[in-house]
């Protein structure tokens, strides 16, 4: 579970349900007919914009701002230093179980393409076409909600207009006006929510995720291409540690002084 994410939505929600009630009952904010132009209204919107897939494919896109695996990519440069150190003295064959009990997909993958004896130049093109698919994968469910953040507000000015028209024709009846206008007001409320309470934030979220994932795979690929030709484990530890930043760097130092 991501705290960060959770704190977030609890007091982003929390403080504006707090603001309301200091002002009035929440019953005042609730209109279904603007919960249907707007929330109905863009994600009719998405469907026309996006594959069926895709679209029912977020669901799991949504789970991932909240629930994502820690990934310490520190804890990458030992473990190849251990793999080279390994290749160097047994020859790269040696590293066979320990690719087999590798829990990442992708490290394991290029682990066994070293040990098949495939050529360097093949070995990173294979590795860097997976990372460009896990990238576009991931920027496919940000691309959604950040157009969701787009749209949201747009149909909550529809809604706006749908209730202004609906006042303006009913104004000879004054008890119609106060409803009208609820439709017109609120719709616009809810797709400024909509957008910056939950479809915006949770792209950029996405979008920092596909960051920190694409940073390890380009750290293990770089790793593997170290091992196939043979590196030294100090060449491999300095190439890694190009990776991380100065204060991470001396933390994975001290951490080796102190094994």
């Amino acid at each position: 579970m991501d705290l960060a994410t959770v704190i977030g939505v609890l007091g982003a929600f929390g403080l504006v349900i707090v603001g309301i009630s200091a002002g009035g009952p929440l019953t005042l904010f609730v209109n279904v007919p603007s919960l249907l132009i707007t929330v109905g209204g863009t994600f009719g919107i998405i469907f026309i914009n996006y594959p069926l897939k895709d679209v029912l494919g977020l669901f799991g896109v949504v789970r991932n701002v909240f629930m994502a695996p820690r990934r310490d990519v520190r804890s990458l440069i030992p473990t190849f230093v251990d793999f080279a150190t390994k290749a160097r003295r047994e020859g790269i064959l040696a590293l066979e179980s320990a690719a087999e009990e590798l829990r990442d997909p992708f490290f394991r993958h290029g682990l066994e393409l070293v040990i098949d004896g495939l050529e360097p130049q093949s070995i990173r093109e294979i590795l860097e076409t997976e990372i460009e698919h896990i990238e576009h994968r991931h920027t496919r469910g940000a691309d959604i909600l950040n157009s969701m953040g787009t749209f949201a507000p747009a149909m909550g000015m529809v809604g706006t207009l749908i209730g202004l028209v609906q006042m303006l024709q009913s104004m000879s009846d004054p008890s119609t006006i106060g409803p009208a206008m609820a439709v017109a007001i609120i719709t616009t409320f809810y797709g400024a929510i909509m957008a910056n309470l939950v479809a915006l934030p949770m792209a950029g979220k996405l979008t920092m995720r596909s960051r920190e994932e694409v940073l390890e795979k380009g750290m293990i690929l770089e790793g593997i291409m170290a091992i196939s030709a043979g590196d030294n484990p100090r060449i491999v530890e300095r190439k890694l540690h190009s990776f991380l930043s100065p204060s991470m760097r001396e933390q994975v130092v001290a951490r080796s002084r102190e094994d």
